[in-house]
């Protein structure tokens, strides 16, 4: 297929799928693996929930992304080597945490994890940015169509994977198994020098900084998109797996479901998000999507009211993973087409930031509200605000994404250009 045809060597994508199933796997450990295993130990909603401050590095990376972006300049490691710092620490949290019971060792176990979240959170930075500056511009959707997908990959490793040990073995082999795969997925990065496919770019002689994106044409509509987009998300997310373990299920089903879910839906879910987007443009993708999301989430209405058997809950599931893996291909393509190549893990980090504020947010209310008020409440009130955030996102979007098309003399002066219709 014509749209499909790639001018960005093979190799960094076999990279970029290596670092972004390494990343995935520690993360969903956290954010899959541990709510489960938590609820089926008694611990209350509003504690689970409460684990989303964990998600704060990775809404505030933004603050040091100037520097990791300063520091990636000139050396011959570069980028690649916060990516390999970094895993090498959020490794030997992995293996630390193995040794300590997630309940009872609470006083080790959390500062273990939010010292993971920052290295996770910090390797990211470094990640995202060298896809923006080894992703050629026709590329982006099928770089971000990788991602979601090593994502989904990372998903069923660190999630449902480490269920099924911890069902079988319990927690420390599980939390060992989770490590090694990690390990694992870094070796492309190992091998694959960093010049190899990076676009071309001029001298950079100012410092990244958050003020250099804020002063881009178009940057604070981008920035207020991605703030409103996704603030119903979280509060279906953060409690889907305690809602299936209070439905009755296993943790090994919940695992089979939520990784079933992310490696084979999930995966389908990227892949055509890509294709619309290559086909629609981003605007009749992302109006799609809204209205995916909206019926998913009344479906948890109706199964929090009136209870609905298995094979439906298991399909809301399905739905819900499908419609969140389309979305990050359309929102990161967005936010990668407007970084710049002098600060491309600053400005992409930003975006990702604003967009996983309100997601926190909504994750850290949750448990309070679905404790306090019940399940049905709490999946109402992310319906109802799936059509208005929707729609106040949709007005804010600007009509059109730039994308900076890297030329062989590429200057601040002379950026070669081209504006794709978002309608």
């Amino acid at each position: 297929m014509p749209l499909l045809k790639t001018t960005t060597p093979k190799s960094v994508f076999v990279t970029l799928i290596g670092l972004y199933i390494a990343q995935a796997i520690p993360l969903y450990l956290v954010a899959a693996a541990l709510p489960p295993i938590l609820r089926e130990r008694g611990v209350d909603l509003a504690v689970i929930g409460a684990f989303a401050v964990l998600l704060a590095p990775w809404v505030l990376k933004f603050l040091w992304a100037p520097y990791v972006d300063r520091l990636s300049r000139g050396g011959k490691l570069g980028r690649k080597a916060w990516i390999i710092a970094t895993q090498c620490l959020v490794l030997s949290c992995i293996f630390t945490l193995s040794s300590f019971d997630p309940v009872t060792d609470v006083g080790y176990f959390f500062p273990l994890l939010m010292m993971m979240s920052v290295g996770a959170a910090t390797q990211d930075i470094a990640t995202d940015g060298y896809a923006v500056e080894h992703l050629a511009s026709r590329d982006q959707p099928i770089g971000n169509a990788i991602q979601g997908g090593a994502v989904a990959a990372g998903v069923l490793l660190g999630g449902s994977v480490t269920l099924f040990v911890h069902d079988l073995s319990g927690w420390t082999i599980a939390v060992l198994t989770a490590g090694a795969l990690s390990a694992l997925a870094t070796l492309p990065i190992l091998i694959v020098r960093e010049d190899v496919g990076k676009r071309e770019q001029e001298e950079i002689s100012t410092k990244a900084s958050l003020l250099t994106f804020f002063k881009r044409k178009e940057a604070i509509a981008i920035f207020v998109f991605a703030l409103l987009f996704r603030v119903p998300e979280g509060l279906i997310k953060a409690v889907e797996q305690a809602f299936l373990v209070d439905a009755g299920f296993s943790l090994t089903k919940i695992g089979l479901i939520s990784g079933g879910s992310a490696a084979v839906v999930g995966l389908a879910g990227s892949a055509i998000g890509m294709l619309i987007i290559l086909r629609f443009g981003l605007k009749s993708f992302l109006w799609g999507i809204i209205t995916l999301r909206t019926v998913c989430f009344a479906g948890y209405v109706a199964a929090a009211y009136t209870g609905l058997p298995d094979w439906a809950l298991i399909g809301l599931s399905a739905l819900n993973t499908f419609s969140r893996y389309m979305e990050i291909v359309g929102l990161y393509t967005a936010f990668m087409r407007i970084a710049s190549l002098k600060q491309a893990g600053t400005d992409f980090t930003i975006l990702s930031s604003a967009n996983l504020l309100m997601y926190m947010v909504g994750s850290m209310l949750a448990g309070v509200i679905a404790s306090a008020a019940g399940y049905a409440l709490l999946f109402t009130i992310a319906t109802v605000l799936s059509v208005i955030t929707g729609v106040m996102a949709m007005w804010i979007l600007p009509r059109s994404v730039t994308v900076h098309v890297p030329s062989n003399h590429t200057s601040s002066t002379q950026n070669t250009e081209f504006t794709e219709r978002v309608t």
